[in-house]
């Protein structure tokens, strides 16, 4: 067994996607010769029970200068972050002089709201070229990792934090002793740190496999989250259910003794007994559901090719990376895969090197069906794309089976 990265128990494996390259590591033509790749395996620990990976990848190689995922592409993300701000501006942000700082900044979505209001802020993000998008929209961002020495020179230099939040991003990071850390450091007294993640129960509920992939270092749950933070001098006070990213939670903490938990920290932690998500045996279900996803879309998408029938995938996402090559796709059964972000377009997929076109393709002509890559975005996109569907055409989908719409 693995030692775990929280508190040193022992993780048990339970499912292993094989060689796998980084997500959203887009290639040219011609430059697929050494493409990092590691073995993306999952465990349980034991003793904490959080699930996570038993390989680290390099955070330069996740992370780099160039991180193409842009927050802002998504009409539901953009309104999610809008939505989140303001709730913070009515409740944590309202004192004589505020002070917010989001990790994982990235365009400056969610700190733009905060910027317009007038509040102190700053972002933290080590991708450039999305800090230099903030950026150039008046956001302050500091370029590098969150960790205990940067923590440090931001309470140096702007004082302490009465809010520090962070989406889609505290998960990402394996090294949670310095990012807690930091925490502890750059935190008012009586602030709170906010994070938001997918939530391990609805990717367990539903098949949602391709949730794991390298950026997804952990795999949070309520019983893990608590356990946690309670080392680090954190205690978890709230939890809300979101719907973004196919099921997500917001987890907020506070200095242990600060604040009241509320009921709701209760009740998801007696929801997650019922369901299993401290028993081993839920994992190796889940794992089993996943093989079985796999075998069906790869028939699937055999059987179409053998009728003549045109398939191709919409959103290269980073989940999609699991897919293709934990499934083995590759262009031969997806020729092509539509995507809207500029710095994807004219590159291949990881790993499965499937050529990425602008979404003036997918119309040019349609095909006959189309796998939903994107499917965390069904609801946009097919409104989207009604002409498609009006052609003929029918979206494969694959969690929580396979199934066509």
């Amino acid at each position: 067994m693995s030692m775990c990265r929280i508190c040193g128990g022992s993780v048990k494996e339970f499912l292993d996607f094989g060689r796998q390259p980084v997500s959203d590591a887009f290639l040219a033509p011609g430059d697929v010769d050494g493409e990092f790749l590691f073995r993306l395996a999952v465990g349980f620990c034991t003793t904490c029970t959080m699930v996570q990976q038993l390989e680290e990848v390099p955070r330069e190689r996740m992370f780099p200068q160039d991180y193409p995922y842009r927050s802002s592409g998504s009409t539901a993300m953009r309104s999610h972050f809008e939505q989140a701000a303001r709730h913070f501006l009515g409740t944590q942000l309202t004192g004589p002089d505020p002070f917010a700082v989001e990790i994982g900044s990235n365009d400056g979505i969610m700190l733009r709201t905060i910027q317009e209001a007038g509040v102190r802020h700053l972002g933290v993000d080590p991708a450039q070229s999305a800090a230099e998008g903030a950026a150039a929209q008046g956001i302050r961002v500091r370029t590098e990792f969150f960790e205990a020495s940067s923590a440090a020179a931001i309470r140096a230099s702007d004082g302490p934090a009465d809010l520090i939040y962070s989406a889609n991003t505290i998960s990402h990071i394996a090294y949670a002793d310095s990012v807690f850390a930091g925490a502890a450091t750059l935190l008012a007294p009586d602030g709170i740190f906010v994070f938001e993640d997918r939530y391990l129960g609805d990717i367990v509920e539903h098949t949602y496999f391709d949730q794991i992939y390298d950026e997804h270092f952990y795999l949070y749950a309520v019983r893990s989250v608590q356990a946690m933070v309670a080392r680090f001098g954190f205690e978890l006070v709230d939890v809300e259910h979101l719907p973004v990213h196919g099921g997500s939670l917001r987890y907020t903490t506070a200095r242990a003794g600060e604040r009241q938990p509320t009921p709701a920290v209760a009740e998801w932690l007696a929801r997650e007994e019922t369901q299993g998500l401290a028993d081993i045996s839920s994992y190796e279900k889940f794992a089993a559901a996943t093989r079985a996803v796999c075998a069906d879309l790869v028939e699937l998408l055999t059987s179409l090719r053998a009728e003549g029938k045109r398939v191709v995938g919409y959103g290269a996402t980073a989940k999609s990376a699991t897919v293709a090559n934990y499934c083995g796709l590759g262009p031969e059964l997806i020729p092509y895969v539509c995507d809207s972000t500029l710095e994807k377009q004219g590159r291949l997929t990881p790993g499965s090197h499937i050529p990425v076109r602008p979404p003036a393709a997918f119309s040019d002509p349609y095909p006959d069906y189309a796998v939903l890559f994107a499917w965390t975005h069904a609801e946009e996109i097919i409104a989207k794309e009604q002409a498609f569907r009006d052609a003929g055409g029918k979206w494969i989908v694959y969690v929580p089976d396979v199934h066509l719409l």
